[in-house]
């Protein structure tokens, strides 16, 4: 047990150090970017698109959440935070039930689960928002609560509008967990209404701008699902929280009495049929997963090239030459045997990038450690003036690197590697909570 917390403590410290080496990693990308559009001119629309992409989506992000460590509570007050760090939307729902209770009251209010958030819900989000396009399953961007994102979320479209809607967010409370003031709950929930599409004000993310007087949405939750299921009972907690902070992670003003409502759902039936597994937004391969396990690919193919090159060429590249070795023979040799390892480390590239696909922590952690190495190299060799980094040549490589870095060192990913899986409550244990 003394070396698994041992083995815990270093894992704990070398997220951390890769976490914060990518943020200054990006930090001097930025710093290359910037130096590297005086040579485009204003011509290259494409460049500044990206670089707002790369800001707005993977720097800010990044800085925030290294400093929102430092100074917001790691415990909870009453606040979700986002990917970012920031602190989200207030928590201002509570249940009580087992999940398929509170999928049975959701639904029979006529409310629609939200898609997961995958590369073909997000371009359909935004098709559906440019051109006005009813989405009633579109999904919700991830906030966290217990150090994971809500297990599944609900919504109600307005007026056909994606950029309009009713949505509430769920966490699973952990076993044993209270309420600050010895309340036991099951779930908690965060619900806002979305009112507009427009910019963050502190990362320049394209999100949703929510209504300021999130108590209207509370009320609305609270009343819906009532009215559609009389056997469930609320009880409410008046000023069970303050504003703490008067804007969500999008930078959007929120004021609320602090009264926190208890939905009881205990006593509904659960429809016969519905399954009765338990959903655990852990087991969800994140977005930044995929992509760090894609950017490796990509890694690798560059190796598998390099690779066919030398192994094709025979010793015979223009522009290569070996300052030891006259004898051409001696040359070939060399050049082959570097080839060699080449096409193996990039074999192994595309081997621990399925392993990264898969969730494996050890996968995941080796990718960040070959990513660092050669970030720092290259950052030696740019500062001893032996490199120069440009778009012609090494910027692309070290852009990539440091992408690795990022994905795999962000929130999703870890909590993904490290997850353990809550098993699903056997059928006859979930029928005898039902009917109690």
């Amino acid at each position: 047990m003394f070396k698994a917390a041992n083995k815990g403590v270093t894992d704990t410290r070398l997220d951390h150090a890769f976490f914060i080496l990518g943020g200054a990693a990006a930090v001097w990308l930025a710093f290359l970017l910037v130096g590297e559009s005086f040579q485009l001119g204003w011509g290259q629309v494409w460049f500044y698109f990206l670089f707002w992409a790369f800001l707005a989506y993977l720097l800010l992000p990044r800085l925030h959440r290294i400093l929102t460590t430092i100074y917001v509570p790691g415990y909870f007050i009453g606040r979700a935070r986002t990917s970012d760090g920031l602190l989200g939307d207030p928590v201002n729902v509570a249940l009580l039930g087992d999940e398929s209770q509170i999928h049975t009251i959701m639904r029979s209010a006529g409310w629609t689960q939200a898609d997961d958030v995958t590369l073909a819900s997000s371009r359909r989000i935004i098709s559906s928002t440019i051109f006005r396009r009813s989405y009633s399953e579109a999904p919700v961007s991830p906030l966290y609560l217990f150090d994971r994102q809500q297990d599944f979320a609900y919504q109600q479209e307005v007026d056909n509008n994606p950029g309009k809607r009713h949505h509430v967010r769920f966490w699973r409370c952990p076993e044993g967990w209270l309420l600050p003031g010895g309340h036991k709950v099951d779930w908690l929930a965060a619900g806002t209404y979305d009112r507009s599409v427009g910019f963050s004000l502190f990362t320049l993310q394209i999100t949703h701008k929510i209504e300021q007087n999130t108590d209207v949405e509370r009320d609305h939750i609270v009343s819906t699902v009532s009215e559609a299921s009389p056997a469930l009972s609320v009880q409410v907690i008046e000023d069970f929280s303050t504003g703490y902070h008067s804007r969500n992670g999008g930078g959007d003003s929120i004021s609320t009495d602090g009264d926190l409502p208890i939905i009881d759902a205990r006593a509904v039936r659960v429809p016969a049929g519905h399954s009765p597994g338990q959903t655990d937004s852990r087991d969800r391969r994140p977005a930044p997963t995929t992509v760090g396990a894609a950017l490796v690919v990509a890694r690798s193919l560059a190796a598998l090239v390099l690779a066919l090159t030398l192994l094709v060429s025979g010793g015979d590249i223009d522009g290569v030459t070996l300052d030891d070795a006259s004898d051409p023979q001696t040359t070939t040799a060399v050049v082959v045997f570097v080839g060699l390892v080449v096409l193996v480390f990039g074999l192994g590239e595309v081997f621990l990038a399925w392993r990264i696909f898969l969730g494996s922590n050890g996968a995941r952690v080796i990718a960040m450690g070959l990513s660092s190495v050669s970030i720092v190299a290259q950052a030696i060799d740019y500062s001893t003036g032996t490199a120069n980094l440009t778009f012609e040549a090494g910027l692309a490589g070290l852009a990539t690197d440091i992408l690795v870095l990022l994905a795999l060192s962000s929130q999703r990913a870890r909590v993904y590697a490290k997850r353990q899986r809550v098993p699903a409550l056997p059928p006859e244990l979930v029928n005898r909570r039902v009917a109690s």
